[in-house]
């Protein structure tokens, strides 16, 4: 069997530093240095895009220590536009982060620049709980799950 390990996730924003900092602002992800600025034939070759330059940071993932994995922010030179995300579109769905104060840390992303998807939702699962939770987007409009079992 082959090993694997999770690394990282990956955002491609508009402005990097805007939406780096909302994720440490309302989730506490910890940038790890250096800021990194990539361009070359090995980036063109790997991403399959011509003279692609891209600058961004990574921050690591609140709960798993100085080793855990992380989310990259990374801006491209020349973007393209898409349309909004939604929940049930093909693709990447969702980033989720499993919460204590769900209402606290909503009040916290909505007020620095997120935006509300859904309701707060709950549901008793029989042996397992309540489980209760939201979707919201970052300031690019990535959905962000934000969840609670008790």
């Amino acid at each position: 069997m082959i090993k694997i390990k999770y690394a990282h996730t990956n955002i491609i924003t508009k402005d990097w530093k805007k939406l780096a900092k909302f994720y440490e602002i309302v989730f506490n992800c910890i940038p790890v240095p250096p800021i990194r600025t990539y361009q070359g034939e090995w980036l063109d070759k790997g991403t399959g895009v011509v003279n692609a330059h891209l600058q961004g940071m990574q921050l690591r993932l609140p709960g798993y220590g100085d080793n855990g994995p992380t989310l990259e922010i990374y801006q491209y030179s020349k973007m393209i536009n898409a349309e909004r995300h939604i929940a049930n579109q093909k693709g990447f769905g969702h980033i989720a982060f499993q919460v204590e104060d769900i209402a606290g840390l909503l009040a916290l992303a909505l007020s620095n620049g997120a935006s509300k998807i859904g309701e707060l939702s709950e549901h008793h699962f029989d042996n397992m709980g309540v489980f209760k939770f939201i979707y919201i987007s970052d300031p690019d409009g990535n959905i962000i799950e934000l969840l609670n079992w008790s």
